[in-house]
């Protein structure tokens, strides 16, 4: 059986690819972290710990990590490695176990932060990679493409985490709260979850939402937001919509479902309905929606815009309060 040649033409593609993935990892890989967590077990005679591991990359030259929630949550004892084998205790900041977002500290010098990117400039079909330490496995690469912007994906806590990239890069045990990072090695996401029984679907928090859970956590350690309680994804409104009512934005939140008892259901909101705007202000965007969201608009009547088939409609919505 003869084995086909492989082009002058095509060896250099593959290189070409090869190239950009070594960079793109290189460029990253002194900022990604080892995480070994501990938790005494309660009524343990033994002394006994539960122990868990993920990942992790320090974000800003004075020690700061992210992280995901799932991985140092409830811990009493977090130990951090780095690439060349330096190893500290960390303190937890603050964690958003909502959003599976959490910011650690170790006290150390000489530390190479990663650069955070712009992850609305994601597009699906780019090149994308993920490093972290599957099963332990310390420094892994891992390649792939974005498959999917705007998916939701349900967090520990039950709230649904919107907005959430999808990618094939392969994930394992041990790559959570790794650098999901562009071809040029620019942080686009938090690696966070695979499903067990799917090939090739992986999850990554977008790291422009990221960006300001890690800035709250900096300085109050906890996120305090309301929520209206309906999960949703941006989507294109008709042309004829925005002609029609003259509407300065052309996306808006199609609602894939309400949750019952919620402060949305209580407004009336129902699936299908189009959010266009909350408070007097655009939502273009679930991420605007979220940001919008803060502590001070919990318990207010406040406006929600939608458009219920062709029908642009104000109602009043009380947000509540998730910590």
């Amino acid at each position: 059986m003869l084995i086909p040649s492989v082009s002058e033409q095509e060896k250099k593609a593959l290189d070409a690819y090869s190239q950009t993935v070594i960079q793109a990892a290189a460029k990253a890989k002194s900022s990604v972290v080892k995480i070994d967590a501990a938790k005494r077990l309660m009524n343990s005679r033994t002394g006994r710990t539960a122990q868990g591991s993920g990942s992790g990359f320090v974000f800003t030259e004075d020690g700061f990590i992210l992280t995901n929630s799932h991985v140092v949550h409830g811990m009493d004892e977090i130990r951090v490695s780095l690439l060349d084998g330096r190893r500290y205790e960390a303190d937890l900041i603050g964690d958003d176990p909502h959003m599976d977002t959490a910011v650690i500290r170790i006290s150390a010098s000489d530390l190479v932060p990663t650069v955070l990117g712009d992850s609305s400039l994601l597009q699906a079909g780019q090149l994308v990679v993920a490093i972290g330490n599957p099963f332990g496995f310390q420094y892994t690469v891992t390649a792939g493409v974005v498959s999917a912007l705007g998916r939701s994906l349900p967090a520990t806590t039950g709230r649904m985490i919107e907005n959430v990239i999808q990618t094939d890069a392969a994930l394992n045990p041990g790559n959570s709260g790794g650098p999901l990072v562009t071809s040029w090695g620019d942080v686009v996401g938090i690696n966070t979850a695979v499903i067990p029984s799917a090939q090739g679907i992986s999850f990554a928090i977008p790291i422009n939402r990221v960006k300001s859970i890690a800035a709250k956590l900096i300085k109050d350690g906890k996120i305090t937001r309301a929520y209206l309680g309906f999960a949703g994804q941006n989507v294109p409104l008709p042309v004829r919509v925005v002609r029609f009512y003259h509407l300065a934005q052309t996306d808006g939140i199609f609602i894939t479902s309400v949750q019952d008892g919620s402060p949305a259901a209580r407004a009336g909101l129902k699936d299908g309905d189009m959010v266009l705007g909350f408070n007097g202000k655009p939502t273009p965007d679930i991420e605007d929606l979220h940001r919008m969201l803060t502590e001070k608009e919990v318990g207010v009547a406040t406006a929600i815009t939608i458009l219920r088939g062709t029908q642009k409609i104000d109602l009043f919505i009380v947000p509540g309060e998730v910590g």
